[in-house]
This record gives C-alpha cells, sequence and structure tokens, in this order.
C-alpha cells in the first residue's frame, strides 16, 4: 500500500471517530439551546453526521478497509469544550448561552471542514473518484452547516445589541439605530 493511501485510510479512521463522537455531543448542544432555529440546526447536523457516517463506511469499503475508527484528540477536545459551554451557559442569558455554543459548533465545523477537504484532495491524488465524491458531498454539508450557524447567530446577536443598547440607554433601540 502506498503512503499516501495508508495517510488516507488513517485520517478517514481519525474523522470517522471525530464523527461518531459528535453523534454523543450533538443531542446535548440541542438540548442546551434556547432558540428553536438553533435547537433545529443541530437536530439537523445529527442527523447529517448519521450519513457522514455511512459514506466514510462505504469509503473505507471502496478502498477494501474495515471502517475501523481511531482516537481523535483534537474533537475529544473540542466536544469537550462544547461541554464546558453548556456547563458555564446556564446561569447566563439566552443571548450569551445561544452564542457560546454557536461559537464551539463552528470551531468543530471548521475542524471537520478541514479534515474533510484534506481526504477529498488525497483521494483525488490517488485516483479514487467514487471515495472523493463522497468525500465532496460530505465537506459541502459541512460547510453549509458552518454556514447555517452563522446566519442563525445574526438575529441572536441583533437581539443581544438591542438588550445592551436599552441596558446602558434605557431606552428602546428603534429601527436604524445600531
Amino acid at each position: 500500500m502506498s503512503e499516501l493511501k495508508e495517510l488516507l485510510i488513517e485520517e478517514m479512521q481519525d474523522i470517522l471517530h471525530a464523527e461518531n463522537q459528535l453523534t454523543k455531543a450533538l443531542p446535548k448542544m440541542s438540548q442546551a439551546a434556547r432558540n428553536p432555529k438553533l435547537r433545529e440546526a443541530f437536530e439537523k447536523h445529527l442527523t447529517q453526521t448519521r450519513g457522514h457516517i455511512e459514506r466514510l463506511e462505504q469509503a473505507f469499503e471502496l478502498l477494501g478497509e474495515k471502517a475501523q475508527a481511531t482516537p481523535c484528540k483534537a474533537m475529544e477536545g473540542l466536544v469537550a469544550e462544547g461541554s464546558e459551554r453548556i456547563q458555564e451557559s446556564e446561569g447566563k442569558n439566552d443571548v450569551s448561552a445561544d452564542l457560546a455554543l454557536i461559537g464551539a459548533a463552528q470551531k468543530v465545523e471548521h475542524y471537520e471542514i478541514s479534515g474533510y477537504g484534506t481526504l477529498r484532495t488525497l483521494a483525488r491524488q490517488l485516483g479514487e473518484l467514487e471515495v472523493e465524491k463522497l468525500l465532496t458531498r460530505t465537506l459541502g454539508e459541512e460547510e453549509s452547516a458552518d454556514f447555517l450557524l452563522s446566519e442563525v447567530a445574526k438575529p441572536i446577536i441583533q437581539a443581544g445589541t438591542s438588550e445592551l443598547y436599552e441596558a446602558q440607554t434605557g431606552k428602546k433601540q428603534t429601527a436604524g439605530v445600531r
């Protein structure tokens, strides 16, 4: 086996473990989310994550390898950080709590985007076009999840800005005042 193929398989094993960790973390994040759209985004991504695992299993099969996860320390750290954010947010207002969750979730998405981008490139270099297609599809879903989190954050940030303005001035924020 070539060193590049070994690297591809090792990285797939790593990201398989990362995705498996997310299937446990996302329900906790969904439960902690206070904004309904954020909760819905986490639930949607849980469904997608299960699909990512299925695609990785297909990719392993196409490569003639067993789908076996190896510990992903990076995701372990990101999941632990997300758990800390949930605990720290218990006494905080909805805006702060949800923005902390979004920040933790986007760190996870960015890790996955970089991982799947690398995997896709390796598969392409090896001429594994079917594997590349599977990885490209997952990469697109990870990028979409990151975009969705940014979109969900916008009205939450606006609400927080309005609250801050009212607290500082004692006046309600009107349209056009930012």
